[in-house]
């Protein structure tokens, strides 16, 4: 039997981790990208969403320490900083800045830049693996019903074919490879689409010097969710805002929003940000020197290609946005692609042909995998009256949507303040590690919350909470105000 390869299309987080789980199964891995990869951690043009906050979810970042052990290490040398959002976020929610308290989650703090360079780094030591920068893929080749290698074509021009036991579509939203499978004789896979016209813009900042920070930036990171309040109102009311914190002492400010235009000039931008419902945001924006022009995005629909309910295409697989592409504000992206390459790692190692039958277990595992993700999706962005798409429900169902999505998300982050299995359990929806079904069938959930509520309505709550928006964020930590909160958590 010949030497074994698999391909990878693009070199990004989808197929870098593809590229790690493909390396001890195949005696040569090529990694095909259309970009020239720089060394460190900077932008290329094949990633303009770069440019914007990503959250690696514990799911995402379990699955990446799987295929890759030690990356949370080397994401930390790197610069990357190991936070606890409920006491390093300064949050503000319904009525105004939520309480501090230790929690189960975790985060490691970065840039989607940094992120793609530790990975790359951590590739580049695969002996099985060799990248191929600045090619394009335009085709793939197939013969008895199967998948069996590429066409690419460097930048002279010249068409080469690479034949491939195995090849791994990570081209993200934009993949053509549906269509090339089509015309070389199998079925479209149906898309499932929601487009709730969500239209992001970020700036990078350079943070001013420690000594120099006033004494109330206890924080690290600012979240200003959008105001439920039905009264009239700026429209920098309804974005969703962040200050996120990224390594080299830099925070990227971004303002995101259903249905609205967005800034793209540093001028609008700016006033945007003064006009942001927490007046902390703006403060703490003007206290920073801009590094960046202004970056906008409006590619943020939610599609995934059913390849599971097609006949499987033998000799390919799909991950990452090539597959299933999520509104960016739910951050779940990476880690579905970090999911998608650990199940096909999990196959690889029981050594079963690569069949009929691998792939449609294949197919099955990820549509389970997925299927977590974008229920999370679906049950804010069915909401809107203005989104379009397959999964467009009736006006009745989009109504009890936008009057309860946000009651019912406020109601649970209140409870899981003060009750530990109720923020255990919302910690592992957020972070994909439990369904939205599961936890809307768990009786032990439901019930802490409604007790909440209820304490809540009686005045027997033991954290406040709704501290004014006019002032600072509250630094205090009530971590010790509820039993059984492990306060090593915090000294971890």
């Amino acid at each position: 039997m010949g030497a074994s390869r698999a391909v990878v299309l693009g070199g990004s987080v989808a197929g870098l981790c593809a590229a790690g789980v493909l390396a001890p199964y195949f005696d040569e891995v090529v990694v095909l990208e259309r970009d020239l990869l720089p060394p460190d951690a900077e932008h290329r043009r094949g990633v303009p969403q770069s440019k914007h906050p990503h959250f690696l979810l514990n799911s995402g970042r379990r699955c990446i320490g799987e295929i890759f052990p030690g990356f949370e290490d080397d994401m930390l040398a790197a610069g990357g900083m190991m936070l606890m959002p409920s006491m390093d976020a300064a949050y503000c929610e319904k009525d105004g800045w939520a309480p501090r308290k230790a929690s189960t989650m975790t985060m490691v703090y970065s840039s989607r830049i940094l992120i793609e360079r530790v990975l790359r780094d951590r590739v580049r030591r695969l002996d099985a693996v060799t990248t191929r920068e600045g090619v394009s893929v335009t085709g793939v080749t197939t013969a008895a019903g199967r998948v069996t290698g590429v066409e690419l074509r460097e930048g002279s021009g010249a068409v080469e074919v690479i034949e491939a036991d195995l090849v791994v579509d990570a081209l993200g939203r934009g993949s053509s490879v549906p269509d090339w499978l089509h015309a070389a004789g199998w079925a479209l896979p149906p898309e499932r689409t929601l487009d709730a016209k969500v239209t992001y813009t970020s700036r990078w900042y350079q943070l001013p010097p420690a000594d120099e920070r006033p004494d109330s930036w206890w924080w690290k990171h600012l979240v200003i969710t959008p105001t439920q309040d039905k009264a009239a109102h700026p429209e920098e009311h309804d974005y969703l805002s962040n200050f996120f914190p990224i390594e080299g002492d830099r925070a990227i400010v971004c303002m995101g929003s259903w249905g609205l235009e967005m800034a793209r000039k540093p001028e609008a931008f700016e006033a945007a940000v003064d006009r942001v419902r927490a007046s902390t945001f703006g403060e703490a924006t003007a206290a920073c020197t801009p590094l960046s022009e202004v970056h906008l995005t409006r590619s943020t629909g939610n599609k995934w290609r059913r390849y599971d309910l097609v006949d499987p295409v033998e000799g390919l697989v799909a991950i990452g946005d090539s597959i299933c592409a999520f509104n960016p504000f739910y951050a779940q992206g990476m880690s579905s692609a970090a999911r998608s390459a650990l199940i096909l790692a999990e196959l690889l190692a029981t050594g079963a042909a690569r069949d009929d039958a691998f792939f449609r277990e294949f197919l099955a595992r990820q549509k389970e995998s997925l299927d977590v993700p974008w229920m999370l999706a679906m049950a804010r962005d069915q909401a809107y009256d203005f989104a379009t798409g397959t999964e467009v429900v009736a006006p009745w169902r989009r109504r009890l949507a936008a009057r309860f999505s946000w009651p019912v998300f406020n109601a649970i982050t209140a409870a899981s303040r003060e009750d530990t299995y109720v923020e255990e359990t919302f910690t592992a929806v957020f972070n994909l590690d439990r369904s939205l079904k599961e936890m809307m069938r768990d009786r032990r959930f439901l019930w802490g919350v409604a007790r909440h509520q209820v304490r809540a309505l009686l005045r027997r709550t033991t954290i406040p909470a709704g501290f004014d928006l006019g002032q600072d964020p509250p630094g205090t930590d009530y971590t010790d105000a509820v039993p059984g909160v492990n306060r090593q958590l915090v000294d971890a």
